[in-house]
């Protein structure tokens, strides 16, 4: 069902309660966003564990966090990387604290994945986004420049890119 008003704020977000269903804030109108099937959380989790094994000191990858875009707008990615400090109580960061977005693709998210999304990030100034395709795993690698993002480096096999670190992900790694 869609929503007749269009007024919540990331205010009104914030203060849903703890067993609320997860949501995103598009244009004031409150989105509840799908639960992801196991291969699409599996993907997530393999990446948050590569991340978290191979991001320098003062990167943090995190799952299941909002990022709040702006006053009416906000969205919750697959994973991210947040710039250090992280408050370990906090649900929702600002955009700036985002150095990495990443989505995974699943058949009912492709075109807010694929074109909504990547917009609102870069909107946001998060520097870098990931795409994930499923069946079979190929990650797409985008960096920000002059306010789009442009595609760094893709592959099925081995993701070698300079930003936001050094990174040489092995595709495998990160399929189930």
């Amino acid at each position: 069902m869609r929503q007749r008003l269009a007024n919540h704020t990331i205010e009104d977000v914030l203060a849903l309660p703890d067993d609320a269903p997860r949501v995103e804030l598009r244009d004031g109108v409150l989105v509840v966003v799908p639960s992801p099937t196991i291969g699409h959380q599996n993907i997530g989790n393999l990446l948050w564990m590569w991340l978290r094994q191979h991001a320098p000191v003062d990167l943090t990858p995190a799952t299941a966090v909002g990022v709040a875009i702006n006053y009416r707008n906000s969205l919750e990615p697959d994973v991210v990387l947040l710039k250090r400090p992280v408050a370990a109580d906090h649900h929702y960061f600002e955009a700036e604290q985002v150095m990495l977005a990443v989505e995974v693709v699943s058949p009912g998210t492709r075109r807010r994945d694929r074109l909504e999304k990547p917009a609102d990030y870069a909107d946001a100034g998060i520097p870098h986004y990931w795409r994930i395709e499923q069946n079979p795993v190929h990650v797409y690698a985008y960096d920000l420049v002059d306010g789009r993002y442009e595609l760094a480096a893709d592959s099925a096999e081995e993701l070698i890119v300079a930003k936001p670190f050094d990174i040489r992900l092995r595709v495998r790694d990160i399929t189930p």
